[in-house]
């Protein structure tokens, strides 16, 4: 099955190291075919255009994946607004392909990783000295946490002395999470998953 998948990073931008890692683990024979935009609004303004080549290089579905409230962002977010926006940005494409998917993170990625305490515990105790593991508690409403990756950032700090880099840890957290935990906590990842594998 070949995805198309579109995002509001930059070419090796976390959002899409952890969504692509995280589809080959649910699909292990998927073909991801992915576009970053580098912002939100370019997302918002291109993604019709971008998902039409998609399609017509035979992606069977594409997902349009974006953060609420991504962490440079300064305006209070509107996810109505922000899908309303990429429909018209579709319907100026003319596409009309009910195989189009839009997945809006809340707040931003972060909020995946803070799910899963024990998965944040085996990677954080790897930059811990020495190696102790670190108990971090389970976040059961990731999606209601304000601003996760400053969370992350403070999780981080606290038991290792390091600052939280999406573009060095994002990835290995995403590598470990219990992606079963995750679909309960997880609104847009329950969705992520649906719209892959159709369950």
């Amino acid at each position: 099955m070949k995805i198309g998948m579109i995002f509001e990073c930059g070419p090796e931008g976390a959002d899409k190291r952890v969504c692509e890692y995280l589809a080959r683990q649910l699909v292990p024979n998927i073909e991801i075919s992915s576009i970053p935009l580098d912002t939100k609004p370019k997302l918002v303004a291109d993604c019709g255009e971008v998902t039409a080549i998609l399609l017509s290089e035979g992606c069977e579905r594409v997902l349009i994946i974006w953060d609420l409230f991504p962490s440079w962002n300064k305006e209070e977010p509107c996810r109505k607004e922000d899908r309303e926006q990429i429909f018209e940005s579709l319907k100026q494409a003319g596409v009309s392909s009910p195989n189009v998917y839009l997945i809006c993170i809340r707040e931003e990625l972060e909020a995946w990783l803070i799910a899963d305490g024990q998965a944040l515990s085996k990677v954080i105790s790897n930059y811990s000295s020495p190696h102790q593991i670190k108990k971090i508690k389970e976040v059961k409403k990731p999606e209601t946490v304000s601003n996760p990756k400053k969370e992350l950032i403070r999780i981080f700090k606290q038991h290792t002395g390091i600052k939280y880099n999406d573009k060095d840890h994002a990835e290995k957290i995403a590598s470990v999470l219990d992606s079963t935990k995750l679909k309960k906590r997880s609104p847009s990842f329950a969705r992520f998953v649906s719209k892959l594998t159709d369950n």
